[in-house]
Order: structure tokens, then sequence, then C-alpha cells
């Protein structure tokens, strides 16, 4: 699973996030099969719902995941939340979660619900090195973590009460839309200022696509850059479209070794 996002939110002491906009001009990602994206344009101001839209196998990922600082760039430049890549990669990195990537952020099929939202909430207690956290009580962590599960819960529009069992209900008996709801959860937790999800719209039928996109443009209208991958963009979202530019089409092989090191980092 992606760690939290550590020491470079921007949160109020309501919880309130400030996003970070994001720009690129001829961004481009090339491994040794080739380019796995090419002169890609962004700009887009905090808080917005950025979709990457293409067809599967055309560097979608590969785009995710530079944009977030897991994957450095070839050519281009870039600057998220005002840090340049690929210079400033790992401050990107500490600014952003992912959600519903696969090899990435994948869920575990055996652990329920609270499972994942507790471990999640302890990395995030480990990796914030704060004074302010330092000092508090086991108590106090306890409520904040507490606090931080509600928040991030409902801005996925997860409730636990509608599932089979509660928050014991195992990620496998989660139903494809529920599981999506959980994976964007987890990463609202750390109060990033971008969160990118991958897949958004895979497997899905037309309204709970409709209310996935909806529930993304509440998190990027409460302050949180998304930016999501998706075939077809919803109305209103900025929209980057990706190409298949790589002649040898091994882009899909591209995805997968980009995915094996975002998984190292």
């Amino acid at each position: 699973m992606d760690g939290p996002a550590s020491g470079a939110t921007s949160a109020d002491e309501h919880g309130a996030t400030a996003g970070a906009s994001v720009a690129a001009t001829e961004f481009g990602l090339k491994g040794p099969r080739g380019w796995a994206f090419r002169g890609i344009d962004v700009d887009a101001a905090a808080g917005s719902l950025v979709a990457i839209e293409g067809p599967s196998g055309s560097g979608r990922t590969c785009l995710l995941l530079a944009l977030t600082g897991r994957m450095k760039p070839s050519e281009g430049t870039a600057r998220v939340g005002g840090m340049r890549l690929p210079k400033q990669l790992t401050a990107v990195r500490r600014m952003s979660a992912l959600a519903h990537v696969p090899g990435v952020t994948e869920l575990d099929p055996a652990l329920t619900v609270a499972e994942h939202l507790r471990e999640q909430a302890l990395l995030q207690r480990r990796f914030d090195g704060t004074l302010r956290g330092l000092l508090r009580t086991p108590a106090e962590r306890r409520a904040e973590a507490s606090l931080r599960i509600d928040a991030a819960l409902a801005a996925a529009g997860l409730d636990t009460e509608t599932l089979p069992k509660g928050s014991r209900t195992s990620v496998r008996d989660l139903e494809r839309l529920e599981a999506l709801r959980l994976s964007l959860a987890l990463a609202l937790i750390s109060r990033p200022r971008l969160i990118g999800v991958d897949d958004t719209d895979l497997k899905l039928a037309d309204a709970e696509r409709a209310e996935i996109w909806a529930q993304l443009r509440t998190v990027a209208d409460a302050g949180t850059t998304v930016v999501a991958v998706c075939s077809e963009a919803p109305e209103g979202a900025v929209v980057v479209s990706t190409a298949p530019v790589n002649t040898t089409n091994d882009t899909a092989k591209e995805t997968a070794d980009a995915l094996a090191e975002a998984r190292r980092a």
C-alpha cells in the first residue's frame, strides 16, 4: 500500500487541505522500449478535477505516477504545488497520495475495512514528525486517528454501516465501487494536497461512474486536487489526453515497469 503523504500537506486546524496546482509543458517519459507518454501539456489550478483520458496502454498510469512524484520524467517541465519536477520529486511524492493503483495501492482481500483504515491511520501517525504530533498523549492520538478516518470516509462517500458486516466486512466481499471508495478514503487519511486515482471508470456501470465522478468532484471542491485516469472524462474536468506514440507498441510494458518502480519507492 502506498505510504501516507507526510511532511508536505497543508491543513488548517479543521482539517481543510490546500490543493496543489499542476502545470506541465512538453512533459514526457521514455523507457528502454520507447516513450510511455510524450508532449503532455497541463494547466490546472489547485482544487481542480483533472482527467487523464485515453485508451488502455496509452501511458495514462505512467503519467499519473510522474505527476505524483513516483516516476522521473525524461523531458519537459512540470510544477506540482510549486515544486519542480524532476528536481523536487520527493517533495511532490510527500504532498500527494495514490488510490486504486494496481500493484501499488492494492487492497488486501483478507483484511477488513476497519483493519485497512486502522493500518493507514497508524502509518500516518508514524510519518507525522511534527512537534505537535509528538507531544500528543496516546488518547489524543487515538482521537485524532478516529477523526481522520471519519473525515476520510465521509469525503470518499463510504458509509460502513451499509456494508454487509459493517466495518468488519472483508475487502473480498466489497462491490467494485465500494472498494474504490475505500481506496480513496485510505489515500485521504493523510490529507494530501493532490490525490491520484487510477482506472477510475474501469468495469463500472454508467450510474456508478456518475457516482464516483461526483464524489471526486466533491473532494476537489473541498480543496484537494484530484488527478484521475479514465477512458472517458466527465464534463467540466480539466482533460489531459494521452496518445499511443510508442511505435514499438510496448507502452503496456513501460507501465508495468513503472508500477514495479513505484512499488519500491
